[in-house]
């Protein structure tokens, strides 16, 4: 419980009656400055370089408590303290109109481990890491490139992981959870950079005067639940997202219908079928891409509304996808442009942005006209059409020296982009009243994104085990986002980006898929050159795994519902860390095993050709899936074969008998 108290001079700030905190005439609790900064995008990856003055300390003269509100003046502005739901701390900033950059220093302890600032791909604890907050491809050109050399000429390194320091990720979001159970987090728009690398203190530099706030409790549990509650919740997923897998198709419709007989014929479980191409396909030399126009190919498609239609009475479900861009060659760019619904450059033109090797203009989300014309396209081309889904995708690119319809600085707009445009996608769907049975997933994040998205995929992974981009680097990634306080984010079974020998195998295809249904949702792709990748359907092996698992998936849908219902009600996300329960030195620090709810543990398969896992349990009474036998705290080598990824079920747990039932599906 927190609660402020008068001292001499000042005021502090008890937690259940000890001092965490002071704040008094003469103390110094942040810094300001000024600071300019130049920005050179590529392909959605960001150079940032910056000139700042030198941060100069704010120096309190007064501090008043009036009716459980803390004011500190200075003699150029001053900040308002104030304690919500007895566990929040709230601090409003005002005034140093002349500077546009804040510095707050916190102190830390060595022991120490931080968790969050967004969704982090090859690290889980930052404790010694300086984090770049800002919405950027978490897979810019530069990665790429070295990857394809290194590819190309035999030099794979799948456990080796890139330099920090020139991290950018989809998911940005200015916030940090601390194993001392408490969390930060920024109200900025504009970029936050965060120094966890000093033993005595963090330091947050925010490139703009903004509000910020913390919030504590006595259990993780109460942490999440206070961030979930002060930045939003994700609503109960539909029903039917849990009855089996979603099936990653293209190539139009006599291909899917040929495909969603396959799987079941071969008794797999099937929720829907995801066709990203359900708008028509381009061939670039990247690979297998789309036309970014959001009607109808009817062509590569033909009855398609007749398609949805036979298949939903089966059951099963067709989702598509959309984004922020639209095909400069197509008729919904013309028809935005002659109405100025897209963002400009300052020359008054539409801002063409390259993606990868094709230019495409971006809808103005500032634009309120804008977004009801992009809002009236996605409720009559894709919910009226019959879709019960689709991927929402990008976010990332609007570029800092855009022009907006609002007048507001693109600066400052950037990483507020994905954000909006999850909430029109939101507004689309409770418009048409479908919130609850429609799902859209997002790939990019901000702030608000929590509020408005329904469920975060974890983008363009490579199909490899690679560390920093493979089938590995989507575990930490979902139990950062879960740090965040978005408790919802599944990955593509098997990966998206293939280049040359870069190409998914079975076997990769078969962990990702193990891994995949002890998650939220179980949903495919073929990838960016389908024809390279393994698919659900490559082998009879392939089908044979595909059942065992979509059936397992299927079979965990009373569990999963219940932890999806927790999230929405509490906060927190399916996905855990171990940390949260057992406060042990390894919980702290594992990144590649996870909770999925309470009661399971899985320990996915994260190298090639390997038959085993060590695998760290913590304190408690634990029963192996596959062979039925009870472990206690420790670290074992599990036998992992393919198909038996390793799974521990908590003996206590309600659901222990239905669980065991697994391994016979």
């Amino acid at each position: 419980m927190l609660e402020f108290r008068e001292v001499q001079n000042g005021v502090e700030l008890l937690k259940n009656g000890k001092s965490i905190f002071e704040i008094k005439v003469g103390s110094r609790p942040v810094c300001v400055g000024f600071g300019k900064n130049e920005y050179k995008m590529s392909h959605g990856s960001f150079k940032i370089k910056e000139k700042a003055s030198k941060p100069l300390p704010v120096v309190i003269n007064s501090v008043e408590l009036i009716d459980g509100i803390v004011i500190a003046n200075s003699d150029e502005g001053s900040f308002t303290l104030s304690v919500l739901r007895g566990c929040h701390l709230n601090v409003k900033v005002s005034g140093f109109d002349n500077y546009n950059r804040l510095y707050i220093e916190l102190p830390a302890e060595k022991d120490e481990h931080i968790y969050g600032t967004g969704e982090i791909f090859s690290e889980f604890d930052l404790r010694g890491k300086r984090v770049n907050c800002f919405v950027a491809e978490h897979i810019n050109a530069l990665q790429v490139g070295k990857k394809i050399v290194k590819q190309v000429f035999g030099l794979r390194d799948s456990q080796r992981k890139q330099k920090f320091s020139n991290y950018e990720t989809y998911y940005a979001q200015p916030t940090f959870l601390s194993s001392k159970k408490y969390y930060f987090h920024s109200f900025a728009t504009a970029r936050t950079q965060f120094d966890f690398g000093k033993s005595e203190r963090h330091l947050i530099i925010v490139d703009e005067i903004a509000d910020f706030c913390f919030g504590f409790g006595e259990a993780f549990e109460d942490v999440v639940s206070d961030l979930s509650l002060t930045l939003g919740r994700q609503p109960e997923l539909p029903d039917w997202v849990f009855n089996g897998e979603i099936l990653g198709v293209q190539g139009g419709s006599e291909t899917m219908m040929k495909k969603v007989d396959t799987a079941l014929n071969h008794d797999m479980a099937v929720a829907g079928v995801w066709i990203q191409d359900w708008e028509g396909r381009r061939v670039t030399a990247v690979g297998k891409q789309l036309y970014w126009n959001w009607e109808h190919d009817s062509e590569l498609y033909p009855e398609l509304p007749s398609k949805i239609k036979e298949l939903n009475e089966k059951g099963i479900k067709v989702l598509g996808y959309c984004n922020t861009f639209l095909a400069v060659e197509k008729p919904l760019y013309k028809e935005a442009s002659e109405k100025g619904y897209c963002v400009k450059n300052k020359d008054g033109d539409d801002y063409y942005v390259t993606i990868t090797t094709f230019p495409a203009a971006i809808v103005d989300l500032t634009n309120p006209d804008a977004c009801r014309w992009l809002k009236d396209i996605i409720k009559k081309n894709m919910i009226d059409f019959g879709f019960s889904g689709w991927m929402a995708d990008f976010g990332e690119y609007l570029p800092t020296d855009a022009v907006l319809f609002s007048g507001e600085d693109a600066e400052l707009v950037h990483n507020t982009w994905p954000a909006r445009w999850a909430k029109l996608n939101r507004e689309a769907v409770e418009e048409a009243g479908k919130l609850g049975e429609i799902m859209f997933f997002t790939r990019a994040g901000f702030s608000e994104t929590p509020k408005y998205s329904t469920m975060m995929w974890n983008g363009d992974n490579h199909v490899d085990f690679s560390i920093d981009f493979g089938l590995p680097s989507v575990i930490p990634a979902m139990l950062s986002l879960t740090c965040c306080g978005f408790g919802l984010s599944h990955s593509d079974i098997g990966g998206y980006t293939t280049f040359f020998n870069l190409k998914r195998s079975e076997e990769l295809f078969m962990r990702w898929c193990e891994m995949n249904a002890f998650s939220p949702v179980l949903r495919g792709h073929e990838g960016l050159n389908p024809d390279l990748n393994a698919q659900f359907d490559s082998s009879e092996e392939v089908l044979s795994h595909g059942r065992k698992f979509s059936n397992i998936y299927k079979s965990l849908k009373p569990y999963l519902k219940e932890a999806v219902r927790y999230n929405f009600e509490k906060g927190v996300g399916v996905v855990r860390p171990l940390f949260f329960y057992y406060d042990e030195e390894k919980a702290y620090t594992e990144c590649y095993e996870y909770l999925l709810g309470r009661d399971i543990l899985v320990s996915p398969v994260i190298r090639p050709k390997a038959s085993s896992k060590k695998v760290y349990l913590p304190d408690d009474t634990w029963i192996h899936l596959w062979s039925g036998k009870e472990y206690t705290s420790g670290e074992y080598d599990i036998p992992a074969p393919i198909g038996e990824i390793p799974v521990f079920i908590r003996k206590d747990s309600t659901f222990k008998n239905e669980f065991i039932k697994l391994k016979n599906i």
